[in-house]
């Protein structure tokens, strides 16, 4: 879908309303307008029906975006305005006109598109809310949520795409929520860069943003962004050391496979993604059950398809994981089957009967190798870690963690957002093995659902102060290790999927999202076990 030429129009909340400004360019950062002539002014009515209440910002391809209010329908409305108007605002005017055919629920309205000769204009819907950028500011999104607002983005490209259209602009910033709910995409955009597949890899980066907080695409800054706006002021994603980025049940727990593994094939240039109506059909039947859904949610936004037994579009298309996934399922299922059916058969005891490892007797004379052996493995000692704060008031209580009580354990202050009220990127419980050790699991029994963590490691062991936790924890972060979540009851973490070929020593628990709790949010680790040899 062709639009204007310059930086897009993004959200960015003032005052808790929207107000649509230019991405990059907050309002009080844009440059005044060097030219007088066709300028707008408070309470001017364009069209002789657009009154403009109030300047918003100028954004960075020198638009005001104004603030109004059509006088005959009497609705609020943006103003994007540009002069003079003539050859200059053929591509906004033409972009404006060309959005305004494809009418769409999840699509930001155009109303009008008027050239005066001075001046230049476009009247679009104005939405109050918030951009999916500044929502995710608080946190990120339980899957739920991310999954519904990912169907709403599929879904308006899916129409955008059926008239031929690309949108070429799809990023956190163009994704706005409103105060009732509905999800909306705004300001398309296209260059001779944009494809309707590039749209949909969008997607991807949108999931992958919702989930975890963090942008995939950092060799892709925002067209037109400045430093500290626009996709530079997002966090680039974990990344390992060949840059490979992290998935995001890697980097926060709670997020189900299905969600990860789709979210990953987006990503992946090596996969065809699919069309977007393909990917709108799966998103919409993908129901993320009630006991996996580890974040209470507020405000309208819920998700919850009736999925039946309707097969997944994506397999007709070619869902390569999806599939894969499903297979391993089933293969998992069987196997439960049978062993079910041998535990029966088994007389008195049910159990099955342990399978050995195969082995080769020493030579005559040599001593018999010890066997290695996979159990619970000695926690010699536990801190808590906390890089960004001075008080140090939260620091008692991590031997706790592995003193073998369940009702009793470390538990965080109370803030009052779930992201540590702003104040800090999270918290950690640090252990020590005593030595090195292949793990196998790592389970962490916490005080309630709904906390966000990950798992890391690292070779340094710093005195324990600010300074201190701030380089173990800048060593560690960029080490997440385990698979989280391949079980979880609520409440218990489980960390699978380590290298058998690596040891640990060091283990630091990353808290990065805490639970509702008492009006506020806080979480206690009540037991930390590791298995391993």
């Amino acid at each position: 879908m062709p639009s204007s030429a310059g930086p897009s129009i993004d959200t960015i909340t003032e005052g808790g309303r929207v107000t649509q400004v230019g991405e990059g360019q907050e309002a009080e950062e844009s440059a005044p307008h060097v030219m007088t002539f066709g300028a707008p002014t408070a309470g001017e009515i364009l069209a002789e029906r657009y009154e403009l209440v109030e300047h918003i910002n100028n954004d960075s391809a020198g638009r005001l975006v104004w603030r109004g209010v059509d006088v005959i329908l009497r609705r609020p409305v943006a103003v994007v305005l540009r002069y003079p108007g003539g050859d200059s605002a053929t591509e906004m005017l033409q972009g404006a006109v060309a959005a305004s055919r494809v009418i769409h629920p999840n699509l930001v309205g155009v109303y009008d598109a008027i050239d005066e000769a001075e001046r230049a204009y476009v009247v679009r819907e104005w939405v109050d809310g918030r951009s999916l950028r500044e929502l995710v500011s608080d946190g990120p999104l339980d899957p739920a949520r991310a999954t519904t607002i990912g169907n709403a983005v599929a879904s308006a490209l899916a129409a955008v795409h059926a008239t031929g259209m690309v949108h070429g602009n799809v990023h956190p910033g163009t994704v706005m929520i409103s105060d009732d709910g509905r999800v909306v995409l705004a300001d398309a955009r296209t260059d001779g860069d944009d494809s309707q597949q590039s749209d949909v890899r969008a997607i991807g980066g949108v999931l992958y943003f919702a989930l975890t907080g963090h942008w995939p695409h950092a060799e892709a800054p925002l067209r037109g962004a400045t430093a500290g706006h626009g996709r530079a002021a997002i966090p680039d994603a974990v990344r390992d050391a060949a840059g490979a980025i992290a998935a995001p049940r890697q980097v926060r727990a709670g997020v189900p496979a299905y969600l990860d593994d789709l979210t990953m094939d987006l990503l992946d240039a090596e996969i065809a993604p699919p069309s977007s109506d393909v990917l709108a059909a799966e998103l919409a039947r993908l129901d993320v059950p009630a006991d996996e859904q580890f974040l209470d949610s507020t405000g309208p936004l819920r998700f919850a398809a009736d999925t039946g037994d309707e097969p997944s579009p994506l397999a007709a298309a070619g869902g390569r994981k999806v599939a894969i996934g499903i297979a391993g399922l089933l293969a998992v299922a069987l196997v439960g089957l049978l062993v079910g059916i041998s535990a029966l058969r088994g007389g008195d005891d049910p159990r099955p009967s342990p399978v050995a490892a195969p082995s080769s007797a020493p030579p005559a004379g040599e001593a018999t190798p010890a066997a290695t052996t996979t159990g619970p493995l000695k926690i010699s000692a536990a801190r808590i870690i906390d890089p960004d704060s001075k008080s140090r008031d939260e620091l008692g209580g991590a031997e706790k963690v592995f003193d073998n009580n369940e009702d009793k354990g470390w538990e965080t202050d109370t803030y009052n957002r779930s992201n540590f009220g702003n104040l800090k990127k999270g918290m950690g419980v640090w252990i020590d093995l005593g030595g090195e050790h292949t793990v196998k699991s790592v389970q962490v029994l916490l005080s309630a659902r709904g906390a966000s963590a990950q798992l890391l490691t690292g070779a340094s062991n710093p005195p324990s102060s600010s300074t201190g936790d701030g380089q173990l924890y800048a060593e560690y972060k960029g080490k997440p290790i385990g698979q989280p979540f391949e079980e979880h009851d609520g409440t218990k973490m489980t960390f699978n999927g380590f290298n058998a070929d690596q040891k640990y020593r060091y283990l630091l628990l990353w808290i990065t999202e805490l639970p509702p709790s008492d009006g506020g949010y806080k979480l206690g680790v009540q037991e930390i076990t590791v298995q391993g040899s």
